[in-house]
Formats: C-alpha cells, sequence, structure tokens
C-alpha cells in the first residue's frame, strides 16, 4: 500500500505548477552585497573568460609540423679544412642535428690481443691466476686470454684482452676545439598547419628573393630569416661556447606559434627560445658525445681509427596554438554566464532567507 500511495502522489504532484515567492528586502547593505556578487560573476566572464581566454573561439592546440635543418660553415684544424662532411651529424637533418666541436682519436687499432687498461675493475695482476680465461668485465674493453702481461711500456701488468689494439685509454689523441666553430649556421625552416582552422604558416620569408642568402636571424628586423649561428644559440641558452666545445651538450630551439586568427595573419609570428636540456650539474650524465669508427685496409689487414666526438645537439621543439571566432563556443559560453549568475543570485537569496525571516520588521510581502 505505502508503494501504491507514493507512486500515485509522484504522479498527481508530477503535474502541479510552482511559482516563487518575491521578498523585497529594506536593507541597503545586503541590496549592495547582493549586487556586487552579481556585478563580479559578470566581470569574470567579460574580462577573464572571454576577454583574457578568448572563450569565443575555436582553439587548436595540436597543429602538424615539419622541420627541415641544414648547417653550413667551414674551419681549420691543424692547417686541415674542416667542412659539413666533417662535422654535421646528419648532414641534413629534421628536428635533430648535431655538430663536432672536439675529437678525441685512437689510431690504427687492429683485432689482436694487448693489455687491458688498469683503471678496470681486477685488471691489475700479478701471475696468470689472478685472470680468468673467457671473462668479459662489463666495464672492460674485451674477453680475456688468462695471460698476465705488461701494461704496454710500464713495469706493472694487466690482464690481457682479445679487443680492438691498442686501447683507446692507452692510445689516445686528443684534438683541440674547433674554436671557429662558433660561426657556423644553423638553418631551421618549420611549416605548421592548424588542420582544423585551415590556416598554413611558415617561418620563412616568401616575398623577397635571395633573401636568406644574406641574413642571419634577429628578432627585431630578421624574424623570418631562420638562420642562426651557434654562438648566439650558446648565449641565448646562458651557456658559454668554450666549456661546450670541451664537454658538448644538448640545447633544446623552441618554436612557439601563438597565433590570433581573427587579426590580420601577418600577426601570426614565431617565436623562439633557447634551452640546455641535458642535466649540467651531474658531471657523470652531462654534456654530448658519441663514438664511431673508419675502417680501412693496410698491407691485406682490416684496421680502423676510433672517434669519440663530442659536440652540440640540436633539439628543434614546435609548440603552437590559434584560435578563431566561432559562433558555437560564443553561443554555449554566455549561457553558461548567464546561467552562473542566476545560480548565484539563487544561492545568495538561499543563504541570508533565515536571516531575513527573522528580521520581519526588514521586508515586506
Amino acid at each position: 500500500m505505502g508503494l501504491k500511495k507514493f507512486i500515485k502522489d509522484y504522479f498527481v504532484g508530477f503535474w502541479d505548477y510552482e511559482t516563487t515567492k518575491v521578498i523585497v528586502v529594506k536593507n541597503r547593505t545586503l541590496g549592495v552585497i547582493y549586487r556586487l556578487v552579481q556585478f563580479l560573476v559578470i566581470m569574470y566572464f567579460i574580462w577573464y573568460v572571454f576577454i583574457s581566454q578568448k572563450a569565443y573561439q575555436e582553439r587548436e592546440t595540436r597543429p602538424q609540423s615539419s622541420i627541415y635543418t641544414k648547417m653550413k660553415g667551414m674551419a681549420l684544424l691543424g692547417g686541415t679544412v674542416q667542412d659539413m662532411v666533417e662535422y654535421v651529424r646528419p648532414s641534413e637533418g629534421g628536428d635533430v642535428i648535431s655538430t663536432i666541436l672536439r675529437k678525441e682519436i685512437t689510431y690504427d687499432q687492429q683485432q689482436g690481443v694487448c693489455a687491458e687498461h688498469y683503471k678496470v675493475p681486477n685488471a691489475n695482476c700479478t701471475t696468470d691466476s689472478d685472470c680468468i680465461e673467457g671473462m668479459v668485465e662489463f666495464n672492460g674493453n674485451g674477453q680475456r686470454t688468462g695471460r698476465c702481461v705488461p701494461y704496454y711500456n710500464h713495469t706493472f701488468k694487466t690482464c690481457e684482452i682479445k679487443s680492438w689494439c691498442p686501447i683507446e685509454e692507452f692510445a689516445v689523441v686528443k684534438e683541440p676545439c674547433l674554436a671557429e666553430a662558433v660561426n657556423f649556421t644553423v638553418y631551421i625552416k618549420n611549416t605548421i598547419h592548424f588542420a582544423n582552422l585551415n590556416v598554413l604558416r611558415g617561418n620563412i620569408e616568401q616575398n623577397k628573393t635571395n633573401y636568406l642568402d644574406n641574413c642571419t636571424y634577429d628578432e627585431v628586423t630578421d624574424m623570418y630569416c631562420p638562420i642562426f649561428k651557434l654562438g648566439y644559440i650558446a648565449r641565448k641558452a646562458k651557456e658559454k661556447f668554450s666549456e661546450l666545445c670541451e664537454t658538448g651538450g644538448v640545447i633544446g630551439i623552441y618554436i612557439n606559434w601563438k597565433c590570433d586568427l581573427d587579426l590580420d595573419p601577418s600577426e601570426c609570428n614565431p617565436e623562439y627560445s633557447f634551452r640546455r636540456l641535458d642535466m649540467r650539474k651531474n658531471l657523470h650524465s652531462s654534456g654530448y658525445h658519441y663514438r664511431f669508427a673508419k675502417f680501412y685496409s693496410k698491407n691485406g689487414s682490416e684496421f680502423r681509427t676510433l672517434i669519440k666526438a663530442y659536440g652540440i645537439r640540436l633539439d628543434v621543439i614546435v609548440h603552437g596554438e590559434a584560435g578563431k571566432f566561432r559562433i558555437i563556443p560564443t553561443v554555449i559560453n554566455m549561457v553558461t554566464a548567464l546561467t552562473s549568475v542566476g545560480i548565484v543570485s539563487v544561492t545568495f537569496r538561499d543563504n541570508f532567507i533565515d536571516v531575513l525571516l527573522e528580521m520581519q520588521s526588514l521586508y515586506r510581502l
């Protein structure tokens, strides 16, 4: 019976018409507070939502982007001309390109047996029994033969290994830094496409013939000349180029497109910023270097030259955001604003209604 009565009462009550009772409050203080709250809500939507955040626009924050990089320059090192084939990896890059600033070279390595480096764990020995045949040390240079041999021209001994000999730690030759690389230039071509808004932009001036042949980037006079000197990049990243030559480093080049497409297209311009990305304070992981080898034959035997290269790696990172007026987000946010004003008004009345009912001398029905 209880459930049947509940359903009946609910069904009958569903068709009732309700209206609110209006109370006029003769209190200047409450009236001022009430209107002030409404004013603050309205100003929030006008200033922050519509003007600052541009809620009347359709936004696109994940555009499509392509990057092409190329490095140019020439320097002399010990009377030898160093050009882009020698120092650029890869010669034609995408969003990552690197340049060699300093080399450590081990010449004429050949497969054979030689003494392990004395700083490798458990490499020092006095007799053959100290060296386990076939053992490979994780931080070593090769497989041990089981023999204890003199360390090259020194009086102490280390375990013999099968490896490329002589080992790098013993025979390496350190070349000086390529100081003239400070004037090498990096060309960065970037095209960005806001597909939803049907807008395509690039960071190169299209209307000037041979413009890129005689310019370098300047944020005021040559904004659309994306050719940067390595010295300029290091300076903007707050790094010393001489230190980068010694240890190498990874620098991020950020291209930021923030476009209001309701304005003239000329207002949609790229902004560049530079920051070092590797952890400089951690000496074991900071810097940038890698190894590669050049193989050759001599007297019928295979040899190689091992090169440990220190340099600058440039990571080009593109961010983009664009907005354009659309009627749908405009209507949605206007309705939200009006609804918010109504909700605040009702909430204000509900919070003070108990107080008002006790102040019967201040209101009339």
